[in-house]
């Protein structure tokens, strides 16, 4: 019965201890951004640092699907 008396003021320091901590976190912006990061490594914003004589050059997107379609339909084989 004894040790009771003593884990029980012991415990209540320790939540207490933990609820000052989780505050400080939350204060200081620990959990802002979880998936921030991770995703922003995935973006590529480095086109401004490459020189201009090594950009591959501006055109506009070829849609590859009608040259195909063209070749691979059935009225096209002789």
């Amino acid at each position: 019965m004894n040790i009771v008396m003593l884990l029980i003021p012991l415990m209540l320091m320790l939540v207490a201890l933990g609820i000052v901590l989780f505050a400080w976190a939350v204060k200081n912006g620990q959990y802002d951004d979880l998936d921030g990061p991770a995703h922003r490594i995935l973006h590529d914003d480095d086109k401004d640092m490459i020189p201009s004589e090594a950009r591959p050059p501006q055109s506009a997107p070829k849609d590859h699907n009608v040259a195909n379609r063209s070749e691979n339909t059935p009225n096209s084989q002789n």
